[in-house]
């Protein structure tokens, strides 16, 4: 993907290769933004995508095995509505 990186003021120099049918299609969703910007906010909205998915997964994964480990839970939607309503209040 990325050839040669080199640093200026915090940012790398990297050479991509677009199939031209994609290059197209960001130069025209792009507007008046710089084409630099439109791939740097795409690529970091991808990572944060995906990091964002792999929390997900994690977090089902720490489910199951409390789920396993506890079985499953009763609802506390009713307990909660009594607290509430100050019916279980001390």
């Amino acid at each position: 993907m990325a050839s040669r990186a080199r640093r200026q003021g915090g940012r790398a120099a990297v050479t991509i290769r677009f199939p031209g049918e994609i290059l197209a299609r960001a130069r025209r969703a792009k507007g008046e933004e710089s084409l630099n910007t439109f791939v740097v906010a795409a690529v970091d909205r991808e990572s944060r995508r995906r990091r964002t998915l792999a929390t997900l997964d994690e977090i089902d994964a720490l489910r199951e095995s409390i789920a396993a480990r506890t079985g499953i839970q009763p609802d506390s939607t009713p307990l909660i509505r009594a607290w509430r309503e100050g019916r279980l209040r001390r």
